[in-house]
């Protein structure tokens, strides 16, 4: 089985090193995927939004069918959104994928790949708008939505949820809970500085408790 995640220039760190931590997890700890794979159009270093640099394991040309694809996002997603090689690749992989998941703006390149016209999704708070204003898409301001086979989370550290409820729903309780304390991943509830107040803030962060 092959798990890709997708980088390019400018992705945002967590929202691929969550879910990579998480499925990783997976694989070590509950027999999840074989094939856990960093794709980027080609094997040269990618400099990230916050200045990590990372090597893709394999390019375009060399990645084999994936069963899973996920898309992060970040500042990069605007100048790749109209980059016809990634948007052909999101969409020709996605043909053959069981599931395919985006993180924070990602969906934007998920829906540039036409994988998101009639369908539910979320993004960043930053960029509800902006895809409301996409006209075909139903956005649900939630931490994480599940659409058929597309998956789409909030921003950020919303990916290693994402990826956690994914792997409950594709191998069930038991594996994601041992991934989950194999990783301790138990997230505090405390909110900082009353920002769940803010005009901005998405639905489920208003949201008591």
């Amino acid at each position: 089985m092959n798990f890709g995640i997708l980088v390019f220039n400018q992705v945002e760190e967590l929202d691929f090193v969550g879910p990579w931590e998480m499925l990783t997890m997976w694989r070590k700890n509950a027999d999840g995927p074989e094939n856990c794979l960093i794709v980027g159009q080609s094997l040269d270093p990618i400099l990230c939004a916050k200045g990590l640099s990372i090597n893709p394991h394999v390019s375009f040309a060399t990645c084999p069918p994936l069963d899973y694809l996920l898309v992060p996002g970040g500042q990069g997603t605007r100048q790749e959104v109209c980059n016809p090689v990634l948007i052909d690749f999101v969409a020709s992989q996605a043909r053959h994928c069981k599931a395919v998941l985006s993180v924070c703006t990602g969906s934007f390149l998920l829906h540039a790949a036409g994988l998101l016209s009639g369908r539910k999704a979320t993004t960043h708070w930053g960029s509800l708008e902006r895809l409301r204003a996409l006209g075909d898409v139903t956005v649900v301001e939630q931490r994480y939505v599940q659409d058929g086979n597309i998956w789409s989370s909030a921003g950020v550290s919303a990916g290693t949820d994402l990826m956690l409820a994914f792997i409950a729903s594709v191998a069930g309780e038991a594996a994601a809970g041992k991934v989950q304390f194999a990783s301790e991943y138990y997230p505090s509830p405390v909110k900082y500085g009353g920002f769940e107040n803010h005009a901005q803030a998405p639905a489920y962060v208003r949201s008591p408790g």
